[in-house]
């Protein structure tokens, strides 16, 4: 114990992560350590003669577990960025303590007495609007676990929440050893006729490091798109897109279809136990949407505007792939590659072409431009100063425009063996009060090559300005609870800080400021810069009708009759009948590598990617109005969405920003549609 880091006062910059010296074995003895140290404050609290106050009750709660969240957080975030099976079993080995600490807490009654007194008196007390959140959310935090319930529900409650959480790891397990199992060895470089030069020298490096000669094919982002998106060879696509359909769901050791199920009765079962009718009455009772009514007309009112969009999209489609690529079925093998091969066609764009003007270290140059344009930001990166638990990592100190340090930020943004893939931000360590962030962005983008550098797709751009826009989120926080600071948010209000960072993607006048060609260095043209912008809305439908899919999906699975599916695959061909044109591939299935809902915190949410980009199409027609870089807008916007963090209901915060609640008119003016309805 003597030598954990995590129990130790070490001397680094900006407190930040000693993780030279942090050793799997450190995690449980220090997690162990920090719950019955937060017991023993439980204790002095329950314990306490004088009556609930704000000061005696609310706060200590408040601040009881920072640095257990530090320890999870830091073995969380390495266990989904650079993980391995020790590190797995150690996950596996706390998960039960961790669920069985927030239970003791959130069941117990003496405890819940207390707070319940401080939040029946909320009016009658002095108190902020802040605090007044933090009251409710603490209130609620014990109503919605189940305090008010018999001991013998509790014990169920207790048993169900145990399981879940080791399903939940279990499942992210199995995605992530599925997916990196997989190699298909190429030899014969004709086969990759059509594959960018770089994908395949990424490739023949792949297959240099495992002792072969060839290029070897990998369901990792960065490779599994472009072969998607460019292998004229059919059959190659076909074998990498049924390969890549397959994860979790193979006659293997890490089949999640019955995970699925389980799961799904288990997050049922918990919600009727509390009175719900589902569990995503469950969820949404604290979501801006309120209820799975909402959410339901939400998505139909979306999908009535844009399906015919979307058919007229495929139509198009199909038409160009038989004409023009001799395709005369479209399969899912051949979506990425006829679309990209339209694009090119009708706007003259090519997403290989723009490559050359998105070098990596470019574009994160233009991200921080553009944040201090906006924002007032500074960013330092420092190679040697702080420690990292990779060597791909880069570590950047963040600024304000007085030189105040505001956060320290991580860049991980190449994929390995034991990273997951997609794209995250998450904290190391969160703001409160004085205490400043330390978050992460994780990306999987191309690794450089011995000819080039790292260069981005524009997707990939997107992708990264998305991720940033959640780190400002947790940057610019200036809230005086950890519970309620940064991200913590409703999670339909999540994603409004990132998916309107997405917008400068499309700005000539943001684009300016770093798209240049990585060999000559000249900057991106006019004319290139229009084609974006004109290709901006291609089949802009069939992406709205794909995320209405997903949306359904998740639905589904968490509505009033779901703990009665025994069959997810024929459950999601039915789901997805009226949001999917290509032919049904039998050994695939989607849900069993569905992380956002099954892994992740996206459960009866996956919503609110559509539900926040209705907002941020409102809100970013004020920077279009204004000017998008106008001092004024964007300080607004600091100041009511991006520093406020939970603070207060999201709605209010938004209504501060914009002066009137969400239309969804922006949106579909962006998307490019006509609608009368709009």
């Amino acid at each position: 114990m003597s030598k954990n880091p995590f129990l130790q006062k070490f001397s680094t910059p900006k407190e930040s992560i000693p993780f030279s010296r942090i050793e799997v074995e450190h995690y449980l003895p220090a997690i162990e350590y920090f719950i019955k140290r937060g017991e023993n404050t439980i204790s002095v609290i329950i314990e306490s003669q004088e009556e609930p106050t704000f000061d005696n009750t609310i706060l200590p709660f408040e601040n009881l577990v920072p640095q257990l969240n530090y320890v999870v957080s830091c073995m969380m975030n390495l266990n989904h960025a650079n993980t391995s099976e020790k590190l797995h079993q150690t996950v596996i080995k706390t998960s039960p303590l961790l669920t069985n600490f927030k239970n003791n807490l959130l069941f117990n009654e003496r405890l819940f007495k207390r707070v319940k007194s401080v939040y029946e008196q909320r009016e009658e007390l002095s108190l902020d609007s802040t605090q007044k959140r933090l009251l409710e959310n603490q209130y609620k935090a014990f109503v919605r676990n189940g305090v008010q319930l018999s001991n013998s529900k509790q014990k169920i409650l207790r048993e169900l929440d145990l399981k879940l959480a080791q399903l939940s790891v279990q499942f992210g397990k199995n995605v992530l050893t599925d997916t990196q199992n997989y190699q298909y060895l190429v030899t014969n470089k004709d086969l990759l006729d059509g594959v960018p030069e770089q994908i395949l020298e990424m490739t023949s490096f792949e297959a240099r490091e495992k002792g072969k000669e060839g290029w070897l094919l990998t369901l990792d982002y960065p490779i599994y798109i472009p072969i998607q998106k460019y292998c004229h060879n059919r059959d190659i696509r076909k074998e990498l897109a049924i390969s890549f359909g397959q994860v979790g769901f193979q006659n293997n050791d890490y089949n999640n279809s019955d995970l699925v199920i389980q799961i799904v009765k288990l997050r049922k079962q918990r919600a009727s136990i509390l009175g719900y009718p589902s569990f995503n009455e469950y969820i949404l009772e604290e979501r801006m949407a309120n209820s799975e009514k909402k959410v339901n007309q939400f998505l139909k009112e979306l999908y009535d505007k844009v399906y015919l969009q979307a058919k007229k999209e495929w139509n198009q489609l199909t038409e160009f792939a038989k004409s023009e690529l001799g395709i005369k079925k479209i399969e899912k093998w051949d979506v990425a590659y006829s679309s990209e091969a339209l694009k090119k066609t009708l706007f003259n764009v090519d997403d290989e072409a723009l490559k050359v003007y998105f070098p990596l270290q470019k574009v994160i140059a233009g991200l921080f431009k553009i944040a201090q344009k906006l924002y007032g930001l500074k960013f330092n990166q420092y190679k040697s100063i702080y420690q990292v638990y990779h060597n791909d990592v880069q570590v950047y100190e963040v600024f304000d425009h007085n030189d105040r340090f505001l956060a320290l930020m991580y860049l991980d943004l190449h994929p390995r063996e034991g990273k997951r893939s997609g794209a995250w931000m998450t904290n190391f360590k969160e703001q409160r009060g004085d205490s400043r962030p330390h978050i992460s962005l994780v990306c999987n983008f191309p690794r450089p090559t011995s000819s080039s550098p790292s260069l981005l797709s524009f997707q990939d751009v997107r992708t990264l300005f998305h991720e940033f826009g959640h780190g400002l989120h947790s940057i610019l926080s200036e809230v005086k609870y950890g519970s309620l600071s940064g991200t913590s948010v409703l999670w339909d209000f999540v994603e409004l800080p990132s998916q309107i960072m997405e917008n400068w993607c499309y700005q000539s006048e943001a684009l300016k400021l770093f798209a240049r060609h990585y060999k000559s260095g000249e900057p991106i043209s006019d004319e290139l810069i229009s084609k974006i912008k004109k290709s901006h809305n291609f089949q802009s439908g069939l992406q709205t009708l794909r995320q209405i899919g997903l949306g359904l999906l998740d639905l589904s699975y968490h509505q009033s009759d779901s703990d009665k599916i025994t069959d997810i695959k024929s459950h999601e061909l039915d789901v997805l009948s009226k949001t999917v044109f290509t032919d049904d591939e039998p050994s695939n299935c989607l849900s069993t590598s569905y992380a956002h809902i099954f892994q992740g915190g996206y459960a009866s949410g996956y919503y609110g990617y559509k539900w926040a980009e209705v907002l941020d199409a409102d809100a970013f027609e004020l920077f279009l109005d204004k000017g998008i870089f106008n001092h004024q807008v964007a300080e607004n916007f600091r100041r009511h969405i991006l520093s406020q963090g939970n603070s207060d209901h999201p709605m209010e915060l938004y209504k501060k920003f914009r002066g009137h609640e969400p239309k969804i008119s922006p949106l579909i003016r962006r998307m490019g549609f006509k609608s009368d309805s709009a």
